[in-house]
């Protein structure tokens, strides 16, 4: 008997060492249900309450599908509703996730985001959060230092890449792109306690894991969440183009 070793995946990056300021990559959102209902039937569960507010979170994990850093994994949570809100009473949290969202469907079905026709339109409205579960988009991954010593730094998305950019199509065929580094300052802490996009590293061991499930076979989507799901249903109604493939299921 022989251990032929040629079909083994490349070493892992050391324990805790971060995927490297500004570094393009193409990746998978995962949510980790968080035991608070959203505000459809199809996100019951699926949110995480803030430690320090009202806010309900999206709880993402984001993978590295290709290239040098496949594999790595960092996490970020997205607010849908709740926290601080602006003059007109909305949340702000809200407002930026639902931007981040809707690049993220943007780049990963390579929608021109100035395409403000119907049909466009249409694959921008999801039934509900849970179809995030899986998309897969262009990203710039920036460090982001922590405010704290008690926590480490940590990789968050700097920016998704949209189709309109020069890097777009390069990171979603999986090729190496020259990182453009963040060089962000630290967030300010309130009141010493780590706030939700702070939160402790979940276990390195842990993160290092290939994913244990085979990943779905599409791989994009992002969407509105809270406010924007309630729409969902009444604006890709009647006359609106069939949701990609990747959302049936």
């Amino acid at each position: 008997m022989s251990y032929d070793l040629n079909d083994a995946q490349p070493q892992m990056a050391p324990i805790g060492e971060l995927i490297p300021d500004g570094t393009f990559a193409k990746v998978r959102l995962t949510i980790r249900p968080g035991g608070v209902n959203g505000a459809t039937p199809m996100d019951a569960g699926l949110l995480k309450a803030s430690q320090s507010s009202d806010a309900r979170m999206l709880d993402c994990e984001f993978t590295v599908v290709e290239g040098p850093h496949a594999r790595r994994k960092f996490w970020q949570s997205f607010t849908v509703a709740g926290g601080k809100l602006d003059e007109k009473g909305q949340s702000i949290g809200w407002k930026i996730s639902k931007s981040t969202f809707r690049a993220m469907v943007d780049s990963a079905l390579g929608l021109d985001p100035r395409d403000e026709t119907p049909a466009t339109k249409a694959k921008r409205v999801l039934p509900g959060l849970k179809h995030l579960d899986g998309i897969v988009f262009a990203a710039r991954i920036m460090v982001e230092p922590a405010s704290n010593p008690q926590y480490r730094d940590q990789n968050r998305i700097a920016n998704v890449v949209l189709p309109d950019e020069p890097h777009h199509a390069t990171v979603m065929r999986g090729e190496t792109v020259l990182p453009e580094p963040v060089n962000a300052p630290p967030r300010k802490a309130a009141s010493g306690a780590a706030p939700g996009w702070q939160a402790p590293t979940p276990a390195w061991g842990a993160a290092q894991q290939p994913a244990a499930t085979t990943p779905p076979a599409w791989g994009a989507q992002t969407v509105p969440t809270a406010a924007a799901a309630t729409q969902a249903p009444a604006s890709a109604a009647p006359g609106a183009p069939a949701m990609p493939a990747w959302l049936n299921g």
